[in-house]
């Protein structure tokens, strides 16, 4: 069994009152500027702890690892994300048809633009640290409002669509493209022509 495995993820114990709370916090702000400045190999709790202005032994009351903290941030940042998403497709169903696609793009982008020089790192230097299910928890929702959005909306899609695969072609296809604005262009994660380019495809394919 690899090594990455065998690491305690969870956290030590939960924090609960307001001053815990705040130096909960305070560790994984600190977390964050860490791997986003130096990396996750260059990252260390001790290099952590100095940046939160805590003492090495209050970071282990909460967190008993590197790894274990890098997965709360993780929690974080995606849950995070779940919120931007679920607040702007909240009203798509019945909204116009390409306002609708173009609504949900600008939410995938928006999503994405949480903090992107953190999301990149995930992506390309943390490794696996049992957190994977939630990020494809929200994966399985976006194939959830795709399919009943193209559900409600079929009598406007072109015939013979078969819609579960179109489900997982458009998310898939807006997910690899906002992902690779991340990696690779994150300027256009703001970027008004991003979302009128990335609703054009949705909309000559699905149509």
């Amino acid at each position: 069994m690899p090594a990455t495995q065998k690491l305690r993820t969870a956290p030590r114990k939960q924090a609960i009152q307001p001053r815990a709370l705040a130096t909960v916090d305070a560790i994984l702000e600190a977390t964050a500027r860490i791997l986003v400045r130096e990396g996750y190999d260059h990252a260390s709790t001790n290099r952590i702890a100095e940046a939160a202005g805590v003492s090495i032994g209050s970071l282990y009351q909460y967190f008993p690892s590197k790894e274990a903290l890098v997965a709360a941030l993780m929690d974080r940042h995606v849950e995070e994300m779940s919120i931007v998403l679920q607040r702007e497709t909240a009203r798509v169903l019945d909204a116009p048809f390409e306002s609708a696609i173009e609504h949900v793009v600008q939410a995938m982008l928006a999503a994405h633009a949480v903090n992107p020089k953190l999301h990149k790192v995930f992506v390309e230097q943390v490794p696996r640290v049992g957190r994977l299910q939630k990020i494809r928890d929200i994966e399985e929702g976006a194939l959830r409002l795709a399919r009943d959005f193209l559900e409600h909306r079929r009598t406007e899609l072109r015939p013979g669509l078969d819609l579960d695969l179109a489900s997982f072609i458009v998310v898939a296809t807006v997910e690899a493209l906002t992902h690779a604005a991340v990696l690779y262009r994150p300027d256009l994660l703001a970027d008004r022509r991003m979302v009128n380019e990335v609703r054009d495809v949705v909309v000559r394919y699905l149509t």
